[in-house]
């Protein structure tokens, strides 16, 4: 009979057979654990929060719509001067799934209209910070409950800021917008409307927002570093895509035909202006950084930064309440043992002795009852008129008169003199 094979003998002994072989080395398997993660990730989907903040009518639903090829504000309308006068800053909120080589992504755009159109913005920023808190408290609540396994995520990963092309640098409202929100969520500045300058325009424009930045110490998004052993291309992309900020972008939904392809651009007198050209606009860069290479930073970031600082401010909120809470309950406690004091060993002494006190005190008031009930007993004699009730008076003669003589006759034979004095 022949022999089994050797792993087959080891395997019947509770032994696993020899791992697979690579190159001379033998293979365990955990290579396959991105694979696994991958599988895993794809199945879930991604999400991605953009805050799209800036004026009514520098471009963002355009440029919205260019970086994700999709129609996000079909049915949106001019809004008038006259709307604008008493403008108030209102959030919109839209989602769309989109869909690229079996990968999902939830995109959820927030728009906030009204933003830096009224006479008065000074206050602008109160409701994105509103909107932004409301998010992380409710992930927040979500995180802390009972069901957090299906928690969803709304959290603002990237805000891009518009900063107006008129102008030479950053305006108050753009400083007190950023100083507000640049602990909170990742700012990424971008100069809308390009088209409306020259290189030399553009360049000096970016380094007075960089400086104007600098001054007011404001922290906007920061690259993270390369790998060392990340490759030579991937490096001299990052170096552009940091030398780039703040992004100078066009966006443009027209399609149009130059030198027989299809671009997507607009056209003037003086000629077209690609969007998807590095020489005309920072538009791909913005799209490489948001989309290619630094969505998931940006994620990261919000998790592990922003996120954990706003945690952490509610944790020392709710321990500060804690203690409040447990001191008033002590000071509560203490008034109760004060207006119901506690006889204890030390003053147990004193306690008997105002006992006996109060005993003796008793006594005493009552030996003077019974003494003054006997007395009043004692002073009753027989056949005479009670102690409490008063004499009768006297009757007197005929020949008396009022002044009719010295003495009168009374009851029971007894004489008594009663003078009257006019």
């Amino acid at each position: 009979m022949p022999q089994a094979p050797a792993f087959l003998r080891e395997s019947s002994k509770g032994l696993r057979p020899p791992a697979e072989t690579k190159g001379g080395r033998e293979m365990i398997g955990f290579a396959t654990l991105p694979e696994q993660v991958h599988r895993k990730t794809v199945k879930r989907g991604f999400d991605f929060t953009l805050l799209v903040v800036g004026e009514a009518g520098l471009g963002k639903s355009t440029l919205v719509n260019s970086l994700f090829l999709t129609e996000l504000y079909k049915d949106r309308k001019i809004p008038t001067v006259e709307s604008l006068v008493k403008k108030t800053v209102e959030i919109e909120k839209k989602t769309v799934e989109i869909e690229e080589k079996g990968v999902k992504l939830r995109l959820t755009v927030v728009d906030t209209p009204g933003f830096g159109d009224g006479v008065d913005c000074a206050d602008d920023w109160k409701s994105v910070e509103r909107y932004v808190d409301e998010q992380f408290n409710k992930y927040f609540q979500d995180e802390s409950g009972l069901n957090r396994r299906n928690i969803q995520d709304h959290r603002v990963h990237c805000c891009l800021y518009f900063v107006p092309p008129y102008g030479h640098g950053l305006r108050q409202l753009d400083v007190e917008f950023m100083k507000r929100l640049h602990r909170k969520v990742n700012i990424v500045p971008v100069i809308a409307k390009a088209d409306t300058f020259t290189k030399g325009e553009i360049a000096k424009l970016k380094a007075n927002l960089l400086r104007d930045i600098e001054v007011n110490k404001i922290k906007i998004y920061q690259f993270p570093d390369c790998d060392e052993d990340e490759d030579e291309e991937f490096k001299q992309q990052d170096r552009e895509l940091k030398a780039s900020i703040p992004f100078a972008v066009i966006g443009s939904n027209c399609i149009i035909e130059v030198a027989g392809k299809r671009v997507r651009g607009r056209q003037y007198p003086w000629g077209i202006v690609e969007v998807e050209n590095a020489a005309h606009c920072d538009f791909v860069k913005l799209r490489t950084m948001l989309i290619s290479t630094h969505m998931q930073d940006m994620k990261e970031v919000t998790q592990d930064i922003h996120y954990e600082n706003f945690r952490a401010q509610c944790i020392s909120q709710m321990h500060v309440a804690l203690k409040e809470r447990n001191k008033l309950r002590r000071d509560s406690i203490s008034l109760t043992a004060d207006a119901k004091p506690i006889i204890t060993p030390a003053n147990a002494d004193d306690a008997g002795k105002l006992l006996e006190q109060k005993d003796e005190e008793i006594r005493r008031m009552q030996e003077m009852l019974s003494q003054m009930q006997q007395r009043l007993q004692g002073q009753e004699l027989p056949g005479g008129p009670p102690p409490n009730k008063p004499p009768k008076p006297a009757h007197f003669g005929s020949s008396g008169g009022r002044h009719g003589g010295p003495s009168a006759q009374m009851e029971g034979g007894q004489q008594n003199v009663f003078e009257y004095q006019l």
